[in-house]
């Protein structure tokens, strides 16, 4: 069990769960394994100690755990019962709760008999997939979880951004360790782009073997624990060849960025050797493909986005993308390499986007593309996204989509290196790690 003095702040999600204590709905966390959900759960606990709740009317289940993982929706119904105090109002933490057969009866049930706060982790969008969702219609809001934002990596790893007087006056931004050395923002970001975002890292230190053997775990958690056995069940024989998920994974993440459609996955596997025939016969087939990367996007592995056609103000049934859910992860897969760097770092923004609480979609305006159109409420902006503004033809070619659109909304292109101009007739370039520790999160 961790520390509570061990745990690191996740304030942009705390403040949203704290936001909805006491209220009806079931608060339900949902994300990657590993990417603190868990830890969440104590940091609320912890919040309800300090304003006052007593220990007796907080009570914590971690599904994972062997006390509890063989339990019927029954049992941990009972098990809840007995500990009820009477006349108080109760917390329940149900961590990965989705372990659990008819686990929404039991939930149900709580809410109807007993004067409780409930508070739920799951691991797959099964969780809340459509019977599950439609039987708790209305009585839950979710909270979705991602892992960590480069400032988050930066406060979790222990690095503290300071800025300072620049020799050409002004300032410029400097990052120190807990021993006082002086580092760049783009090394830390370099170690952001290399390690990831997994919460875990930060308690092993920035150790490429130690690192690597965590990521490996989690992937097999996800790959073997969350869909290959989820699977078995839900008395479902769709996805049950562990070889042919991991090489729809590594397509995937090899293919970050890229317009990907579903058929073409299974010839490129097949044409590309990745898929021998002595083994198997013909390509797999385009529903068994949707159903592999179905199960990769319910465990929150990869997230898809579509594609908005700007002028015609509709969404495309045409070829979407698929972003990995943390870099590092990608890095386990794959290998260490520079060659696609932009792919990568468009990545970062994606997530970094749906941490700020936008929709996402690619824009496609006449022959041309957006890398993202992020809205929320009022609000929109059109990104760019390249590793450098130096070359007059990447600046041709970034500027090209954005300078056809004729509304108002603004318009920003991110690179590393923006080059001497901060904007081109209204469109902004803007330094990347900037925005990234400039943001609201």
């Amino acid at each position: 069990m961790i520390g509570s003095h061990e745990l690191k702040k996740r304030d942009q999600y705390l403040e949203k769960l704290i936001g909805f204590q006491d209220t009806e709905p079931v608060k339900v966390i949902t994300g990657i394994r590993r990417c603190g959900k868990s830890n969440l759960l104590k940091l609320m606990i912890r919040h309800l100690r300090e304003s006052g709740i007593q220990p007796g009317q907080i009570l914590e289940m971690n599904f994972e755990s062997h006390d509890f993982r063989h339990m019927t929706s029954d049992e941990v119904y009972d098990y809840v019962k007995d500990r009820i105090i009477p006349g108080k109002r109760m917390y329940l933490f149900f961590d990965e709760l989705q372990r659990i057969s008819a686990w929404e009866d039991a939930v149900n049930s709580f809410r109807v008999d007993f004067d409780c706060d409930i508070y739920v982790t799951g691991s797959n969008a099964y969780l809340l997939s459509s019977e599950y969702s439609t039987y708790l219609s209305g009585r839950y809001v979710e909270i979705k979880m991602l892992p960590l934002s480069f400032k988050e990596f930066l406060y979790f790893h222990g690095f503290e951004v300071r800025e300072t007087k620049s020799a050409l006056g002004g300032f410029r931004r400097q990052v120190f360790d807990t021993k006082g050395e002086l580092y760049t923002l783009r090394e830390v970001f370099d170690a952001y782009m290399r390690f990831g975002g997994m919460p875990g890292i930060a308690d092993l230190g920035l150790d490429q073997e130690k690192a690597l053997a965590l990521l490996e775990g989690i992937y097999s958690t996800v790959v073997v624990r969350d869909i290959l056995e989820r699977e078995k069940r839900r008395g479902q024989r769709q996805i049950t060849d562990s070889e042919l998920l991991r090489k729809i994974v590594l397509f995937l993440a090899d293919n970050i960025g890229s317009s990907v459609s579903v058929s073409s996955i299974g010839n490129t596997l097949m044409n590309e050797g990745l898929l021998e025939d002595g083994k198997r016969k013909g390509t797999p087939s385009a529903h068994t493909v949707q159903a592999y990367i179905g199960a990769l996007l319910e465990s929150y592995f990869f997230y898809e986005i579509k594609r908005f056609d700007i002028k015609g103000r509709e969404y495309l049934r045409t070829l979407g993308k698929y972003y990995i859910v943390d870099i590092g992860l990608r890095n386990y897969l794959l290998g260490f390499r520079n060659r696609d760097s932009g792919h990568a770092i468009e990545n970062v923004v994606y997530f970094e986007l749906l941490r700020r609480g936008y929709d996402v979609a690619i824009g496609k305006i006449d022959n041309l593309e957006v890398d993202f159109i992020a809205t929320r409420a009022d609000d929109k902006i059109y990104i760019q996204v390249t590793e450098s503004m130096i070359s007059p033809d990447v600046r041709r070619r970034e500027l090209a989509p954005l300078e056809k659109i004729r509304d108002n909304y603004e318009k920003i292109v991110l690179s590393l290196d923006t080059g001497l101009d901060s904007s081109y007739e209204g469109i902004k370039s803007l330094n990347l790690i900037d925005w990234l520790l400039d943001g609201k999160n």
